[in-house]
């Protein structure tokens, strides 16, 4: 068995219950817009892509400029913001797993389409016991899910090559994200299916932490150094 040296956690949906939230705001930003468009396939097309991808498949323009398509992510996420403080969540055990996971020496990284704003709003809401040593995000350039670039550079930047970390992903573009870079994944189904989560490369598909750990997934999956 490989050995396990890092996690890298993406962010909404995974870390953060939001995408009812994020799946809102995208419904109320098309109708502010004169939008005609099916949620449910935009969110199935877009989740674990960056912003600016988003916005050009929800306007229909693969050529929207950079700057603009910029322009429209962060009023799209303002209203995301705005809806999703009050009802901030985790994902449930999420906090507690990531603390055993440190306690054990592993190295945690986030790998998120995310961009800094949301970045910076979660985390202020989590209120984490510790740190990620790294966060890549979706704002970075670049390309989202289900290119592994996002991954690739967490694991990079944390000095851990890829097939000694685990990702969590709530998304089927960021389970591929994973088989794409390399690394094994572990589905968390608080957003889709289990059966949409998927493949020879995922140890393990559950509702959410708590389940990991009454499992002892970390126990199985890696070697305490001492």
């Amino acid at each position: 068995m490989t050995t396990l040296q890092a996690l890298i956690f993406d962010m909404d949906g995974t870390m953060i219950d939001s995408m009812p939230t994020h799946q809102r705001a995208w419904g109320m930003y098309a109708q502010q817009q004169g939008l005609e468009v099916d949620i449910h396939d935009i969110m199935r097309r877009t989740t674990g892509r960056t912003g600016a991808e988003c916005m050009r498949i929800l306007f229909g323009q693969p050529n929207m400029p950079e700057d603009e398509a910029w322009r429209h992510v962060h009023a799209k996420e303002v209203v995301y913001r705005e809806i999703f403080s009050s009802i901030f969540a985790e994902v449930a055990g999420f906090k507690a797993f990531f603390s055993l996971a440190h306690g054990r020496g592993l190295k945690l990284g986030v790998g998120t389409a995310g961009d800094r704003q949301n970045q910076a709003f979660a985390y202020q809401h989590l209120q984490m016991p510790v740190a990620p040593l790294t966060t890549v995000g979706g704002d970075e350039g670049l390309p989202g899910k289900p290119e592994p670039a996002i991954f690739l550079e967490a694991a990079r930047r944390m000095g851990v090559a890829p097939e000694r970390c685990i990702v969590f992903e709530d998304a089927p573009l960021g389970i591929e994200a994973a088989r794409r870079a390399g690394m094994r994944a572990v589905g968390i189904a608080s957003s889709h299916a289990p059966e949409e989560l998927t493949g020879p490369h995922v140890l393990a598909v559950v509702p959410d932490y708590h389940a990991l750990i009454a499992s002892r997934f970390l126990e199985t999956h890696h070697v305490a150094s001492s």
